[in-house]
Formats: C-alpha cells, structure tokens, sequence
C-alpha cells in the first residue's frame, strides 16, 4: 500500500530519540481531568494524583508483543492482569475474565489509546495499518474500532518520517473519511465526553494538528473537554514524533511515576526501535 502520489517528507525538522512517553505522558497529564472538565489553558500539567492508566499499561502491553514477537491479546492480556486497577472500561474487564478468547465488537477508542508502538516499529504504510489492524481486532474488532487505530498509528508512522501536518491531514482525512478540516474553537462549545473512536479520535489528532509543540497538543486534547486521558495520549504520542521528543522535564515526571517494570520495557523499545 502506498501513500498519496502527493505526499513529501521535510528535510527540515530533525526528528530525535523519542518513543512512547509522549502517550504516556499524555495519559498521566489527562488522568486527574477525564471525569471533571478542565477550562484553564494554563493548568498545572501535572499533581500528585497525576497516574498512569490503562492507557499506558496497555500502549506498554502492545510494546512488550512486538519487542517479544508474541500475540498482541497473550500480552494485552498478561499487563492487564497485573494492573487490574488501571481504569478498564466494562467491556474490556470482562474480556479479560473470558481470557481474551472472542473481540467483543468494540468501536471504543482503546484500540487507538495503546497503538502508538506499531506506527514507530513498522517502516512501510502497509505494515503499520496492517498491524494496527491485528493489535485492534484482538477486542475492538469492529469497523471504526480498527479504524481508528489505523488512523493514529498512521498519522505517528506519517509524523515521524519527516511528513508535514497538512500532508498528514490529508492522508488520514483520505483513507479514514474523518473530518479534520473543523477547528479546536468550532468543536469545543459543543463538545461532549465520548470514548468511541469516531467521537474522539479525530478531535485527537485536531488537537496535534493546531498544536504549536507537544504540551500544546496535550493541552489542546484536554480543554476539549472530553476522555482527557485517552485523547491526549493520542495526541500526545502523534506529538512526539512530528517534534522529535518531549520536554526534559515531562519526561522526568513521567520516569518519576511509571513503574519500573513498565519503564523498562519503553526504554527497550525505544532501544529497538530508533
């Protein structure tokens, strides 16, 4: 599968040795305002209730399947039972109890929140959609499920080989049929919490796309008001690979309150995989 005949890469921006702790970053930054609405731009990024979640333990999860070449629901399966307190949603903690046997026809965003690894370990398009297919399908096997894991991992894939924000619009408005042509200023009055893919995904990737660094584009996912964790993971980890890394001391405190278990396991992909 090949991109767009009109898509280039930037000679111009210098991509670093980021991986995986812009979505975990974003997840930790989102913790404390998924239930309660943020309207400060200039809020405290991060307190002392600031945690990681599912997000982080299953985005690590797809991380531990591809570093060990093992299935993606054996190792879903295996982190979520060692978190079994990360936040799961209803679906999902029954899943688990059936041992991940059956896809339970999921649309929700988990299968976006935890695909980040796969658009930084595949190098061509067709492998990034494809395993971001596989990496969905093992719960959120439905339609908008898969494709709204396809769009992050893309966008990420497209971000950090050096593709520019309107390519990357354009690309995942023309595969996906998402609308992202709507502003952060049009969504917001009227926006609502929505965990389903088609309802907070591409308000994701808007937030990266108005975004002026990565903690503008948490921000930015945040004040929308909406599954604060999940969506500025989703932007969070699209941020870090269009700009290359995260700020020193974010990651700092993402280090500070990742278990180091987890820890481990981002700093051997990153290892593998930059």
């Amino acid at each position: 599968m090949k991109l767009s005949s009109t898509l280039t890469t930037s000679t111009t921006r210098t991509l670093g040795p980021a991986c995986l702790f812009g979505a975990i970053a974003g997840d930790m930054i989102g913790s404390r305002h998924e239930w309660k609405a943020c309207t400060d731009p200039q809020f405290v990024l991060f307190s002392k209730s600031s945690k990681f979640t599912d997000d982080s333990v299953l985005t690590i999860a797809v991380a531990d399947a591809i570093i060990n070449k093992r299935g993606y629901g054996e190792s879903i399966v295996e982190y979520a039972r060692r978190y079994p307190k990360a936040g799961y949603g209803s679906y999902f903690r029954r899943w688990l109890k059936e041992d991940g046997i059956e896809p339970y026809n999921s649309f929700g965003n988990g299968s976006a929140m935890r695909v980040s690894p796969i658009g930084w370990a595949f190098n061509s398009v067709g492998d990034v959609l494809l395993e971001a297919e596989r990496s969905a399908s093992v719960t959120h096997n439905h339609p908008e499920g898969i494709k709204g894991a396809q769009s992050v991992a893309l966008a990420i894939y497209l971000a950090r080989t050096g593709v520019e924000k309107e390519e990357i619009r354009q690309e995942i408005e023309t595969r996906f049929g998402y609308d992202l042509r709507r502003s952060l200023d049009e969504i917001r009055p009227n926006y609502q919490w929505d965990s389903t893919c088609p309802g907070s995904v591409p308000e994701s990737i808007i937030a990266f796309l108005e975004s002026t660094d990565f903690e503008s584009a948490v921000r930015n996912a945040i004040l929308l008001g909406g599954d604060a964790d999940t969506m500025a993971a989703i932007s969070g980890s699209i941020a870090e690979a269009y700009y290359g890394s995260i700020p020193h001391e974010i990651e700092a405190e993402v280090r500070s309150r990742l278990a180091p278990e987890l820890l481990k396991i981002v700093e051997l992909f990153a290892s593998s995989h930059l």
